[in-house]
């Protein structure tokens, strides 16, 4: 089977696609023949791997839809019916669609790339399954999650949630891949859990993974790193919604690192509530150096709008705690979401002032996914109607607001706070971190932007009203 990442895109970073380990384990241990094409990393073309290989079956991993930017609007499934196409023009295999960006629309995309099947949801057990059923030539309808044609229509089955994942082994991480990755960024990922139980009323990890926690062993995540670090890795982010999902998770996990004695530094997404001293320090015991916290505002009634289910006070406790352990963090916010007003963004202005040297990365609007809050939420208040293709990115912005008066007001406010970006980083500021991956400098790109106003601070000037 030729497994084949669609992904292209550098921005924030070039991310390893994990999803494909998971996959080849599946293949690999039920006995099938597995080889990559990365399309961002890989030499050469689609239809020259195919000429070569001469699949049997041909896998396409479509990671993300879109860059969630209101201004930009970059989508990225454009490729897949180009990449179906070379693929015919070389081979006669099924093509079969998969990934996080194709669960999201899975009867839209199969119909816009003329792909063969595609398998929403976690795809391991399915992929195997189906896999079988055609090379048995069996019937492969009941094959759970599978998204096919049937009378002139398209028939998406429910997902199958997996296990917390598929032990890898080190052929499942190709070293020429990995390599590649390490050399643009240093960086590698791991997951060490599935699925989330919150209700933040935009998320789509809920629809994608479940609601229900699956969470792995702790010493297969420290034998998993093990292998990272034997593959030359010396930064690992963790790519779970959020790490701290469960306080005993993060303590087992962290200590089975601490046993190992794991020399790698690692990152992750962490819900900024819960936390306490304790836990901090040992998570940074087992190599934590840099937290990436899913905020969405500093304002207490728009977290409540957007389901959050916390406040700003644990925000700046969080916060607190990583700076009383000087670990670089960073606040996501997501401005003219539901809720939101100009008081609730001055409010937000006003409570930033409060965090200490923390990096704050604002975007407008907020994007909207099927079958999320938001988009019932938009729907009844008539932003969007029952026909509306999301598929290209369109976003809400709560009554009263508009993306370039909101995009002003952060912009203004930044200019006085250098602690903020806004929207998209500036070319000077990917030319500092070019200079700094050069020069060896590892981790997420925003801690750059850290180090740099520590070292040169931007002058504060007045925010205009």
């Amino acid at each position: 089977m030729l497994l084949i990442s669609l992904n292209r895109s550098t921005v924030p970073e070039r991310v390893f696609p994990l999803g494909l380990s998971y996959l080849s384990a599946s293949l690999r241990q039920a006995g099938h023949d597995v080889r990559w094409f990365d399309c961002l990393e890989d030499p050469g073309s689609v239809e020259g791997v195919v000429s070569e290989y001469q699949p049997d079956f041909a896998g396409i991993s479509l990671r993300n839809i879109d860059d969630v930017q209101i201004r930009r609007r970059e989508t990225f499934f454009q490729p897949l019916a180009e990449v179906c196409e070379a693929i015919r023009r070389r081979g006669s295999c099924p093509v079969i669609l998969g990934g996080s960006g194709f669960s999201l629309f899975p009867e839209r995309l199969l119909e816009l790339s003329g792909a063969d099947y595609g398998i929403q949801g976690e795809g391991e057990e399915s992929l195997v399954a189906l896999v079988r059923a055609l090379s048995r030539g069996e019937d492969p309808t009941r094959v759970a999650g599978l998204v096919y044609r049937h009378n002139g229509g398209i028939v998406a089955n429910p997902p199958r949630r997996a296990s917390e994942g598929v032990p890898l082994a080190s052929e499942d991480r190709p070293a020429r891949l990995a390599g590649r990755y390490l050399e643009a960024g240093g960086m590698l990922n791991l997951q060490t859990q599935r699925g989330c139980s919150h209700v933040c009323a935009y998320c789509t990890y809920p629809l994608i993974e479940g609601r229900a926690a699956r969470r792995r062993p702790p010493e297969a995540v420290a034998e998993e790193m093990t292998l990272l670090e034997a593959a030359g890795a010396q930064y690992v982010f963790l790519v779970d919604s959020i790490f701290n999902s469960s306080p005993q998770h993060v303590v087992e996990t962290c200590e089975a690192l601490v046993r190992r004695k794991s020399r790698v530094r690692w990152g992750c997404f962490l819900r900024p509530q819960g936390l306490t001293p304790e836990l901090m320090r040992l998570m940074v015991r087992a190599g934590l150096a840099h937290i990436e916290f899913g905020s969405d505002s500093f304002c207490d009634a728009v977290l409540a709008a957007y389901a959050k289910h916390l406040t700003f006070e644990d925000i700046l406790k969080s916060s607190q705690l990583a700076r009383a352990e000087q670990i670089d963090y960073c606040h996501y916010l997501i401005c003219g979401g539901p809720g939101e007003t100009w008081e609730t963004l001055e409010a937000g202005f006003a409570n930033s002032r409060r965090l200490p040297d923390a990096v704050v990365m604002a975007v407008v609007g907020m994007r909207i996914y099927p079958g999320t809050p938001l988009a019932r939420l938009a729907e009844r208040e008539g932003q969007i109607g029952r026909e509306t293709d999301l598929l290209h990115p369109v976003y809400y912005l709560a009554p009263g607001l508009s993306a370039e008066a909101v995009f002003g007001r952060l912009v203004a406010f930044a200019r006085a706070s250098p602690n903020w970006i806004v929207g998209s980083a500036d070319a000077a500021y990917e030319r500092l971190v070019q200079r700094l991956r050069a020069r060896g400098d590892l981790g997420p790109l925003w801690s750059y932007f850290a180090l740099l106003q520590r070292l040169q601070p931007r002058p504060s000037v007045p925010v205009p009203a």
